[in-house]
């Protein structure tokens, strides 16, 4: 027993145990190594940078695509409002060729009559007060109708 008490004190006896545990731990370390190596390959990485690189590529096109897709949409829009306008259009010089219908807003607009008819002209009362309002203005000097004009003007807006 001495003999076996005195090995296991030995330098050599020390030296061989911390190799083997030395040995034990990098043998540990090297398989988690081939562990975490195993999961991504060459093949898997450069299929990786494969797949980003042509999503990349394709990214700024599909863009593009999408963007004039909706351009196209707009314009085809725009030329349905135009297309609308133009038959409105149509439809207004087709009527003012009929002469019963020129003759009608000739009337209504103008306030035109034809011989023989007495013609009315129904005042609101409102624009009356108004108008007699504005005739306090014809006295006062042209200066202060101009500053009151820019006062209004700078009130409305605030």
């Amino acid at each position: 027993m001495a003999a076996r008490d005195r090995d296991r004190f030995s330098t050599a006896t020390r030296i061989r145990l911390l190799g083997e545990q030395t040995a034990a731990r990098v043998y540990r370390s090297q398989t988690r190594r081939q562990a975490r190596r195993s999961r991504l390959t060459g093949r898997a990485a450069l299929l990786a940078l494969v797949l980003c690189s042509m999503i990349v590529a394709l990214a700024y096109p599909m863009r593009q695509y999408v963007s004039q897709r909706a351009e196209i949409a707009d314009l085809e829009r725009e030329r349905e409002h135009a297309r609308q306008r133009v038959e409105e259009l149509r439809d207004l010089k087709a009527r003012w060729q009929d002469d019963a219908y020129a003759e009608q807003q000739i009337r209504q607009r103008l306030h035109y009559v034809m011989p023989g008819e007495t013609g009315f002209v129904v005042i609101d009362p409102d624009a009356a007060r108004q108008s007699r309002t504005d005739l306090g203005a014809a006295d006062r000097p042209w200066y202060s109708n101009v500053w009151d004009g820019v006062d209004k003007s700078d009130a409305s807006h605030q």
